[in-house]
């Protein structure tokens, strides 16, 4: 599933290649996806594209009437069918060992051999995946809307303001704005006989988190998942804010200048634990393991983040 970083980095490589464009059509290949009953796909014909936003993990492509947004669901995402995306498309292996903002290590697309595969045969995946829709321009570039899932996610509205969407208008605070602070942690885990791995992808209270960042970020706060925000002291609170800001933005500057087809397997490939049962950990060697009662789909090791 897409999550805020990437879909962040797409919202910038949207604004570099399609704002200014003018739109010749939508086209839908699976109906289903346009979930505005009311609206007319011909609405967006002949509008400018004025401006990309983001809320959380929806996109907003905004025209000079309507906005068309789009949901990613699990596995949905965008391919440009046009110039070149990018003049150093081959420079994101050479860089994938960046550095977060708290100066911790990301892992490389080359740290291990599992790593490696799992990257390329992602790439592979999200280039092949089925496309849902096709917006296409007046000078005859397109942008083509993908889904590489087993059921339909990808969701797409023509609305007159983003918040028409049910799923923006419950939207709670981005935690990767900066103008998010530690109170605002504790208003969310406040209370809550919640687990913290299910309570950091809820998206009423904290926007843009799924299921891999939320593994790293509890990995990286050193907290067991399925510990219930209510049990945690105030250091755990702190470690977890501060877990949360550094995970994120390391995530968000890694991925800025990936291109789009690279972005999936570039968020899998920089993972610690998640999605790396069976491996060493990075930071104690000791062996990931899945999450209790997760069926295979999360991760956490048991020697850096024990159940107490």
């Amino acid at each position: 599933m897409p999550e805020s970083p990437e879909v962040d980095a797409l919202a910038g490589f949207l604004r570099t290649h399609i704002v200014g464009r003018q739109i010749a059509g939508l086209e839908l290949v699976e109906y289903g996806a346009l979930k505005t009953r009311g609206r007319l796909t011909s609405e967006l014909v002949g509008r400018a594209v004025t401006g990309i936003r983001r809320f959380g993990k929806h996109l907003a492509i905004d025209t000079e009437g309507p906005s068309l947004v789009v949901s990613f669901g699990r596995a949905g995402w965008m391919r440009w069918s046009g110039e070149p995306t990018t003049d150093a498309a081959t420079t994101t292996t050479a860089t994938a060992a960046s550095t977060d903002a708290t100066g911790g290590a990301a892992a490389s697309t080359d740290a291990t051999p599992t790593a490696a595969t799992d990257a390329a045969k992602l790439t592979t995946a999200t280039t092949s995946a089925p496309t849902i829709a096709v917006l296409s321009f007046a000078d005859g570039t397109e942008l083509l809307l993908t889904d590489g899932g087993t059921w339909l996610s990808l969701g797409l509205w023509i609305v007159d303001e983003p918040a028409e969407v049910p799923a923006i208008a419950k939207l709670g605070p981005d935690p990767a704005s900066a103008d998010d602070t530690a109170d605002q942690l504790d208003g969310v885990l406040a209370g809550r006989r919640k687990q913290l791995k299910a309570l950091l992808q809820e998206q009423e209270r904290l926007t843009g988190i799924g299921n891999a960042y939320s593994d790293e970020i509890l990995h990286a706060a050193r907290l067991f998942p399925l510990t219930h925000a209510t049990d945690l002291d105030e250091a755990q609170r702190a470690a977890l804010f501060a877990a949360v800001r550094s995970v994120l933005g390391g995530a968000f500057a890694r991925q800025r200048s990936v291109p789009i087809d690279e972005l999936k397997a570039r968020k899998i490939a920089a993972m610690a634990v998640h999605g790396r049962t069976g491996e060493q950990c990075p930071d104690c060697g000791g062996i990931v393991a899945d999450v209790p009662g997760s069926k295979g789909a999360a991760q956490y090791c048991p020697v850096c983040q024990p159940e107490r």
